[in-house]
């Protein structure tokens, strides 16, 4: 083991080791020398260069006199010698790294977001903070797949951007459109290359858009850096690829990763049987790295997930095996527990499933999120078919457990296919300062606001008709309900009548605008709102009151899909450049860190400490700091 003594006078006697332990200073020597190993293979990244700021940081945190925090202490090994940057005056160090935040309960002066940014010149992709991302540019763009599968049009889905700047000429217009190579592969969900969890990284760049097909199982990446307002495909991933190298099918949600990854949900098995994986992409070459689950350890379903690295957990849900949910919706399957209804906890670190949760009055657990607070140890998840939205949370014994906060009570109904609807929420979203909850009810028609101040008793704030299968008019009629005098009235915006129900919801980053649309899935649509497949699917924005809560539809935005140019289509999710579906703050773990024991054991891969002052660390997402979280 190398000895090295610290460059400032009054440290020069003494070992860097010493220095390091009598201020209780911590730094995880595997993630600030390497580059994290592949999940599942025992291969350890490659050296990076980002040590020296680490050491930097110690030097410069000495001469100001910083107080420093108090993690465990291990040993240093085998540092190679220090570089010049070391030796540097403090002023010179600042352009090294990014001091974006002070640890959590650090009584030293606290060094604001935009302060730091300003200082570190150059930072990488999104936001150091959620307060920070409040205060970010309004969206001008935002993209959406369309769908042509089961319309009855020949032609490939798309992702069609639209103009959503009112100052635009083309405001609330189609002003591009991307075709697939291929038919009816129906494009669903999608997410980032990179996000804020790589904020401190000034090689990182959000400029490409991952596209998972859930009825191909093909991944698309989209190019959506180079011109924004026109993207261009950039890669595909063919489904043989995934099902050789990972055993797995129907891809749904992506999320970038503070490893520079993407991790892809899945909900079944090349066959279309249930099998709740996850997929890991490399993030520069997109190319299949394997699963990031161990081997053999999938969930029996899946579908969303979402994680919380600071607390050292991911928690996924449940839809259905890709073979029960292809082909409409067979209440039948649900008495035969065909559905899911459970929540699986993960260890982040381990990759491996720690706890199953049964959910009360929760069948079909869908969108799940964490609060944004990156300390939160608690969220909320939707409940479809029930139509419940329940709160997870994390117990003093280091378990989880789960509890119904929110119900929409079903309406006795006649001229339907069951007696009884349930709102069917289908997608959630949290605001982010944690203040307000939103969902969809797809059935009943409405979007409803819930402040979320007391997580444990949400109280709804807003309320708003989009349309439905219960308005008046229409071929049902409500003999029962609890919570409405009568039948809402059918939507009209600009001349169009809306067909479907609210489905995909994004909020901008400000918190004071939702945009909707009403697809679900085309099997789905054509079952309950054979309409949108005739006529196209819509999105809508509306105002937010942010202050006292409260919906609004604005009148004057309307993307009508049912006027494209080859037919009808139906939009999906919605995504904008520089949205929060985002990891977010410097993490703690390291992805690949947990698999081989002879790697972990090596001097290489022992912890020393610095503080996590650092906040994000220059050339690395993952070093130093608190943990990443995902935000929208």
């Amino acid at each position: 083991m190398h000895m090295y003594r610290y460059p400032n006078s009054h440290m020069s006697r003494q070992p860097l080791k010493r220095y390091i332990h009598r201020h209780s200073t911590y730094l995880h020597t595997h993630r600030l020398l390497h580059t994290p190993c592949n999940s599942n293979t025992n291969r350890p990244g490659h050296l990076r260069e980002s040590w020296p700021a680490a050491f930097s940081y110690l030097h410069w945190a000495t001469a100001q006199a910083l107080p420093l925090p108090r993690p465990t202490f291990h040993w240093l090994y085998k540092f190679p010698p220090f570089a010049p940057s070391l030796a540097q005056p403090a002023s010179d160090t600042s352009t090294a790294f990014c001091l974006c935040t002070l640890p959590v309960g650090s009584s030293g002066p606290k060094l604001t977001a935009s302060s730091m940014a300003t200082k570190c010149g150059d930072c990488g992709p999104g936001y150091p903070t959620p307060q920070e991302a409040m205060k970010g540019p309004r969206e001008e763009i935002v993209y959406l797949p369309c769908i042509y599968r089961n319309t009855g049009t020949e032609a490939p889905d798309y992702l069609a951007t639209v103009d959503v700047d009112p100052k635009s000429p083309q405001y609330s217009q189609v002003i591009h459109r991307l075709p697939m190579p291929y038919l009816k592969d129906e494009l669903h969900h999608s997410g980032w290359n990179t996000c804020s969890s790589c904020f401190g990284d000034s090689t990182k760049s959000r400029n490409k858009l991952v596209l998972p097909s859930f009825i191909s199982s093909r991944i698309y990446v989209v190019d959506v850096g180079t011109e924004p307002r026109a993207p261009k495909l950039h890669k595909v991933i063919e489904a043989k690829d995934i099902h050789e190298k990972c055993g797995l099918g129907t891809p749904h949600t992506s999320h970038c990763l503070p490893t520079g990854e993407v991790m892809i949900s899945t909900l079944g098995d090349p066959k279309g049987n249930g099998k709740g994986g996850f997929v890991l992409l490399d993030g520069e070459t997109f190319e299949v790295k394997g699963t990031w689950e161990r081997p053999g350890g999938s969930a029996p379903m899946g579908y969303d997930f979402w994680y919380q690295p600071r607390h050292n957990v991911m928690i996924s849900t449940e839809w259905a095996a890709p073979n029960v949910v292809q082909n409409g919706f067979n209440p039948a399957d649900v008495e035969a527990g065909l559905y899911g209804k459970h929540l699986h906890v993960w260890d982040w670190q381990r990759h491996e499933i720690v706890q199953t949760l049964l959910m009360p009055d929760g069948h079909i657990p869908l969108e799940i999120r964490f609060l944004h607070d990156p300390a939160a140890s608690q969220g909320f998840v939707g409940c479809a078919l029930s139509s419940t939205i329940q709160r997870f949370y994390k117990n003093e014994g280091g378990t989880w457990s789960v509890e119904k906060v929110i119900e929409v009570p079903p309406k006795k109904v006649k001229g339907w296919m069951l007696p009884e609807m349930p709102g069917l929420i289908t997608d959630i979203l949290l605001s982010l300062d944690d203040r307000f909850l939103y969902f969809n009810n797809w059935l009943h028609g409405d979007m409803r606001q819930y402040d979320i101040s007391d997580p444990k008793r949400p109280r709804l704030v807003g309320q708003i008709f989009l349309g439905g299968s219960i308005v008046k008019g229409g071929p049902v009629q409500v003999l029962e309900d609890q919570e409405l005098k009568s039948q809402p009235e059918p939507l009209v915006v600009k001349g169009k009548r809306v067909p479907g129900g609210p489905q995909m919801i994004q909020l901008s980053l400000d918190g004071k605008r939702i945009y909707v649309t009403t697809s679900l899935y085309s099997d789905w649509d054509k079952q309950f709102y054979p309409d949108l497949i005739r006529e196209g699917s819509v999105m809508l924005q509306i105002d937010v009151d942010t202050v006292k809560g409260g919906l609004k539809l604005n009148p004057n935005f309307l993307v009508d899909f049912g006027k494209e140019p080859l037919g009808p289509a139906l939009a999906h999710e919605i995504r904008y450049p520089g949205d929060m579906v985002a990891m977010l703050g410097p993490n703690e773990t390291s992805q690949g860190f947990r698999d081989n024991k002879k790697h972990r054991r090596g001097p290489l891969t022992r912890r020393l400490l610095l503080p996590g002052i650092i906040g994000k660390v220059y050339k690395g997402c993952n070093v130093g700091g608190r943990p990443h979280q995902p935000l929208l």
